[in-house]
């Protein structure tokens, strides 16, 4: 019996359908009033979908994105992000070195500069709340508090580096290998 509810999921999910798994019936990254939780243990309960790595200022670092697997399937058959799914970007410092491989070459450290959640919405749930819209929710967390979005209004502290991606529902695909099979 549990057997057929989880291929009923997985067909579920693949189809592009909500990823659903919460008893609000939308994500279990989301609460009632549409806060968004930074995902537990994402590096290893979610699917690297690609880096970016940007040499200079003060987004410097490795820029290391998520998503859970149905997520990845639904995209590679419908070319769209399906209802409910999760984007986490984690920032990350980042040093040089000399190695065999060659001189000058970076790595990501430790050090956490701070993560950015999306969460998809076709929706339109949460109207009121000015963390919502052009079919996303969106949320930044430092890393002093795991538990607290800095961000006020995706209008002024997301859209507008999302702004050059708005022909690809707001986000940068092209550094996302895992979205093509």
């Amino acid at each position: 019996m549990h057997r057929f509810y989880l291929i009923g999921l997985i067909i579920a999910a693949t189809a592009g359908l909500s990823l659903a798994v919460a008893d609000n019936g939308f994500s279990e990254y989301v609460d009632e009033q549409g806060n968004i939780n930074l995902p537990e243990d994402f590096r290893s309960s979610m699917v690297h979908l690609g880096s970016w790595y940007v040499p200079e200022g003060g987004a410097s670092g490795f820029h290391d994105v998520y998503t859970e697997q149905a997520t990845v399937e639904a995209f590679r058959e419908t070319g769209k992000f399906p209802d409910g799914a999760t984007l986490v970007k984690e920032l990350r410092s980042s040093h040089a070195g000399n190695y065999t491989t060659g001189s000058g070459v970076s790595y990501a450290t430790a050090d956490i500069k701070q993560w950015f959640v999306m969460i998809k919405d076709t929706q339109g749930r949460f109207t009121d709340n000015p963390l919502w819209g052009d079919g996303w929710g969106w949320a930044l967390y430092q890393p002093g508090d795991r538990t607290r979005n800095v961000a006020a209004s995706y209008k002024t502290d997301c859209l507008g580096c999302h702004v050059p991606a708005k022909a690809n529902d707001w986000v940068y695909i092209e550094a996302y290998p895992t979205l093509t099979e």
